[in-house]
């Protein structure tokens, strides 16, 4: 495979998504006994009922018995990304109750403290959605139920999720079960709102007597592509050229700034576009 700048920026958000979760887990789900669903929190379950073997311990034996199954099933088509993002979040969790052993929460607020422990391994997971990977664990049993039963996967794993919250409240009392539960709610919306504004983009419809100005500056300072089209104003029918453009949000705002120079009488539609398949985007559906 060809190593490109991309590949290699990829790799890196990969890895820094991933240690954004395990740091999350670690520091203020673990101490704090939140228990907001996935392997983090039946791990957390389990080290209370096991106290001999650490709740780490029990996320990387875990995630590894999965990654294993993953590859017998799927083989080749189990992914890369996941498998390592899946490992050195395992591995970071384990390293860090070994170097940083905690004892007690951080703090004394658990509120925030669940605030913490539920947007750091949220933007994480955000991220990682973005790059088509995730961090393993419930994402594996997803892709298992899919291959072998016709169950509706996403009410099963929010089940399963809403479950383990519900175990936290006989392990460790009603105050832990009920910040668990409302950490998974908190965690749902939060992953949904970080890949919404991730894959934000604004597109562009600009309606010029300067089309080549704009076109060239698109194309040659922003390096974006466009589409032009001929259009007749409907109450003047004088003709038009129409641009289509979608870019990112300081390329953006640089265009909006070049077409008011160049056409101040330029009419411009920008909207919020979430999801784009093509060349300097997305590659597949």
């Amino acid at each position: 495979m060809k190593v490109t700048r991309e590949t290699v920026k990829e790799w890196v958000l990969v890895t820094f998504a991933t240690l954004l979760i395990a740091a999350g887990t670690y520091f203020f789900k673990f101490p704090n006994h939140f228990s907001p669903g996935g392997v983090t929190g039946l791990s957390v379950i389990l080290g209370h009922y096991f106290p001999q073997i650490t709740p780490g311990d029990f996320v990387l034996a875990i995630n590894m018995l999965l990654l294993l199954v993953g590859f017998a099933v799927f083989g080749k088509g189990f992914g890369a990304k996941t498998a390592y993002a899946s490992l050195v979040m395992s591995g970071a969790i384990w390293v860090l109750e070994r170097a940083i052993p905690l004892t007690a929460p951080l703090t004394t607020q658990p509120f925030m403290e669940l605030i913490f422990a539920v947007s750091l391994p949220a933007v994480g997971s955000a991220i990682l959605f973005n790059y088509n990977a995730s961090s393993g664990g419930t994402d594996v049993v997803a892709m298992l139920l899919k291959r072998f039963t016709s169950l509706n996967i996403g009410n099963a794993l929010i089940c399963t999720d809403i479950l383990i919250a519900l175990m936290a409240c006989v392990a460790f009392g009603m105050e832990a079960g009920l910040f668990s539960v409302l950490g998974l709610v908190i965690k749902s919306l939060l992953v949904d709102m970080v890949m919404e504004n991730i894959n934000t983009h604004k597109y562009f419809h600009i309606i010029t007597t300067h089309p080549r100005e704009i076109e060239k500056y698109i194309t040659e300072v922003l390096h974006r592509g466009a589409t032009e089209l001929n259009g007749e104003g409907a109450y003047t029918h004088e003709g038009r050229t129409v641009l289509l453009t979608v870019m990112n949000r300081h390329q953006a705002l640089l265009l909006r700034r070049y077409v008011r120079q160049v056409d101040p009488k330029a009419f411009v539609l920008i909207m919020n576009t979430g999801e784009i398949v093509g060349k300097g985007f997305r590659d597949t559906l």
